[in-house]
């Protein structure tokens, strides 16, 4: 039996519903905040926690890879024009890498939390909990497209 964990996950409140598994990528975000992809754990430096190069795309009102959008910027060398070879070859890696446009196999259940009382104390700087994500883990790391 799958041990169940309960994690506390910000999304942005115009982030899209995550999709059914298999489902095409809808860049709800859920899978690259819980937990790094294999990918995003060279770039983070991390196994846990969000990946660092998730962004939210406030135009498209999803969030996306960075590695998909510009890998220069997460890999140290930040003056790479987007378009540059190099980005154009690291992004092809990191599609593959993460199966970008395979499907969602993100093991998770995204639940609404509750909003917060008015009289519970409340960092300015940390946005309320607008989500709650439970399951046994993100699969293996299918990456937000862009």
């Amino acid at each position: 039996m799958a041990r169940v964990v309960s994690t506390v996950i910000w999304l942005q409140p115009d982030a899209p519903p995550k999709p059914a598994p298999g489902a095409p990528c809808n860049g709800c975000g859920l899978c690259c905040l819980a937990e790094p992809c294999p990918v995003g754990v060279i770039v983070s430096g991390r196994r846990t926690g969000a990946c660092r190069a998730l962004q939210w795309s406030a135009e498209a009102r999803q969030y996306r890879c960075g590695m998909l959008v510009h890998p220069a910027r997460y890999l140290g060398w930040p003056r790479a024009r987007p378009d540059a070879w190099l980005n154009r070859l690291v992004r092809r890696w990191a599609r593959r890498m993460i199966a970008a446009g395979v499907g969602c196999d993100a093991d998770l259940e995204a639940i609404a939390a509750l909003a917060p009382s008015p009289a519970a104390p409340h960092d300015r700087d940390t946005p309320p909990p607008s989500m709650t994500s439970t399951g046994t883990g993100t699969g293996t790391g299918t990456g937000t497209e862009p």
